[in-house]
């Protein structure tokens, strides 16, 4: 084995799976994309991890003919549904480049370079929300695991308050419209969410808030709340709560404001909507996946902290092992739930730096312009009904005169001809339809076009 390789050079396979990525960067991918059942999955892929390998170009086959076209088309212009997605070029062409430079990026004595260009992008994040330059955190998997590290903090900060003293039960306040991960970080922290009434429009405001915490006491922490949860677009409705005047309430209680702003905290670079999110200033942290609305690939979220020594104070982690780490640099394993860590970040980085801020200014708008023509065509059609006014990019809207089982029959066939990705969801109650524009290049004619369609008898 002397002078040989022990894991085999294949130049052309190296090409090949080069020349995939590039047609699939410049090309897209094909709309028709969709699940297929996992038998039907099992067969066409056959046995792959065997003794003896398949050989890299027949895995390369497998991926390109079976496991690709078995995933949905995340950045289509017309995938409308859930929170697509929707990569630059430079993003995408970039976390290849990430993934071939193999860094480290937990500790800044592995990954110094790494993490400074990423503590770039998160500055501009924190600059948006109008925070000092003392302002920081690190990128993690997604808003899930932000959302955790956030509250963990949070709780921290509120034990250290409390100087050992045990409350009656650990919790934070939030909406019934608060993102499933925000009741999920509860259960994985064991504590209770503090459930506060939304308005109209399910926004938490700071009047409902106070109400709430009236009937916890003079002091809101010593009875277990350590924080409070506001949404800054939630996911099914786009709502962006008040969070000026919840700020306001917090800061008069001395609570923890964290702001998810997973999809929507995007828009704060939107001068059209900025009014939405005043208050974030005084916000303690907050969280958004570039990977959404700013135009990343996955995975991608940025944890920010207001004052990052609290997200050190709960996160950092120590063993015998751990002893060399130097404590006076900015490691982003001590700031959220998590030691080992690529980096992440840096596809946004580049982005970021290859078009500059203001091409995503102008990104962001451009989809917010095409959310408020799509709803003039919404309310122009009688067949139509408008649910309420997006704040931002998501519209909500009924076909009169449809069930359930008709909006699932009209979704699912618009998905298998590749037309439109758009599946229902409930609001109050009630079945209706859901747009979620994220790319600025879906065009308005293209879903009025689908909209004109909604005349019809759903596909039976």
């Amino acid at each position: 084995m002397t002078g040989e390789r022990f894991w085999p050079h294949d130049e052309q396979l190296l090409r090949s799976v080069m020349d995939w990525s590039w047609r699939r960067i410049t090309d897209g991918q094909n709309p028709q994309a969709r699940a297929r059942p996992s038998a039907e999955l099992d067969a066409a892929l056959g046995d792959t991890v065997v003794p003896d390998g398949i050989g890299g170009h027949e895995a390369l086959r497998l991926f390109t003919q079976v496991v690709v076209p078995a995933t949905r088309a995340q950045d289509n212009p017309m995938n409308l549904a859930f929170v697509p997605a929707a990569p630059t070029e430079a993003a995408l062409v970039f976390d290849l480049a990430v993934s071939a430079a193999e860094m480290f990026a937990g500790t800044w004595e592995a990954g110094a370079g790494a993490i400074a260009a990423e503590n770039q992008a998160l500055a501009w994040l924190a600059s948006l929300a109008g925070w000092p330059a003392s302002a920081g955190g690190c990128f993690v998997s997604g808003a899930t695991m932000g959302n955790l590290s956030a509250l963990v903090a949070s709780r921290e900060r509120a034990r250290t308050r409390l100087d050992g003293a045990a409350p009656p039960r650990w919790r934070f306040a939030a909406t019934g419209d608060a993102h499933s991960s925000v009741r999920a970080a509860a259960t994985v922290m064991d504590c209770e969410v503090l459930a506060v009434p939304g308005d109209e429009r399910g926004r938490m405001t700071g009047t409902a808030l106070a109400e709430v915490l009236a009937t916890l006491g003079p002091d809101p922490v010593a009875e277990g709340l350590f924080a409070v949860v506001v949404s800054s677009g939630t996911t099914n409705a786009g709502v962006v709560d008040d969070i000026a005047g919840v700020a306001e309430v917090c800061r008069a209680n001395g609570l923890w404001l964290h702001v998810d702003g997973a999809y929507g905290a995007a828009a704060m670079v939107a001068p059209s909507v900025a009014p939405l999110f005043a208050g974030m200033e005084h916000a303690d942290s907050f969280v958004v996946d570039p990977h959404k609305w700013l135009f990343a690939p996955y995975d991608c979220c940025a944890l920010v902290y207001r004052e990052p020594e609290h997200g050190a104070a709960a996160h950092s982690q120590f063993a015998n092992y751990l002893e060399g780490v130097d404590r006076t640099v900015w490691n982003p394993a001590d700031f959220a739930v998590h030691l080992t860590r690529r980096a992440r970040g840096l596809p946004f980085w580049f982005s970021l730096a290859t078009y500059g801020t203001d091409r995503y200014r102008d990104a962001v708008e451009t989809v917010l312009a095409t959310t408020r023509a799509v709803a003039d065509e919404i309310r122009s059609r009688p067949h139509l009904r408008l649910v309420m006014e997006p704040d931002l990019s998501v519209v909500l809207f009924e076909r009169v005169g449809w069930e359930p089982a008709d909006y699932e029959a009209w979704s699912d066939y618009h998905a298998r001809a590749g037309n439109v990705l758009c599946v229902p969801t409930r609001w109050e109650d009630r079945s209706m339809l859901r747009f979620c524009f994220i790319n600025p290049t879906t065009d308005v004619d293209e879903v009025a076009s689908v909209l004109d369609g909604l005349a019809d008898a759903p596909p039976g």
